[in-house]
């Protein structure tokens, strides 16, 4: 892949006319966009629909997890939209759920490992006994049996995961920060470089870019990182 289907802008930003501020002010210099909570519920799967009809990819972050039953009409009516990627919570009956649900379409699920706003202190706080990287590496196996596209992962996690799941499953890494970068909210960050050396697919950027005053340049500076890696 080109540099360019590696990253993805993540548009989480409260109104959909701040998202396509964000999206023409960066115009051709990115084509992947993240769209999760924030702007779902504000208008933002209209919005998808727009960016994938204006020849845009779509990551939709809903991070899926119910019934077996509600999962897969969820994903049916999702793959209609024409997304690329979709997140699933890494659970193995939602995965295998979701994965039926979408078979012949085109629609990559991802399996949500860890959120890299949390650490092992975290985990153990919300009753797992295994830290981080074991429960990173037990949901990737399992994401791979259950025949999903991919995983969602820290980008520390990325080499491990790779050796997991084999070549052909994309590695999606959020929490990435180039150097000298304020980390916000995210405990486990790695530079877009270090990330596609571990073997990351997909590097998903959010504030760096969106917050910048200078967009397009932000974005241009991440492309040279991930291509020179």
């Amino acid at each position: 892949m080109s540099a360019d289907e590696r990253l993805i802008v993540a548009l989480d930003v409260p109104t959909v006319g701040e998202a396509a501020a964000i999206v023409a002010e960066l115009g051709d210099q990115v084509s992947f966009y993240k769209i999760g909570y924030q702007l779902a519920f504000a208008g933002g799967l209209d919005f998808a629909r727009e960016l994938v009809a204006d020849g845009r990819k779509v990551f939709l972050d809903m991070k899926l997890l119910d019934i077996d039953n509600t999962v897969a009409k969820g994903v049916e009516n999702i793959a209609r939209t024409g997304v690329s990627m979709l997140t699933i919570h890494a659970y193995p009956k939602a995965m295998r759920a979701a994965v039926e649900a979408a078979s012949g379409s085109g629609l990559s699920l991802l399996g949500v490992t860890v959120l890299t706003s949390m650490d092992d202190g975290d985990l153990a706080d919300a009753g797992y006994a295994d830290g981080a990287q074991a429960l990173v590496a037990r949901r990737a196996a399992q994401a791979r049996d259950a025949g999903m596209g991919g995983i969602v992962c820290s980008a520390l996690e990325a080499a491990a995961v790779r050796q997991i799941v084999g070549p052909s499953m994309a590695v999606v890494t959020p929490g990435i920060r180039p150097a000298g970068t304020d980390k916000g909210d995210q405990k486990r960050v790695v530079t877009p470089a270090d990330a596609i050396a571990a073997g990351a697919s997909h590097l998903v950027v959010g504030r760096p870019v969106t917050a910048a005053v200078d967009k397009p340049q932000a974005a241009r500076s991440i492309l040279a990182q991930i291509a020179s890696a």
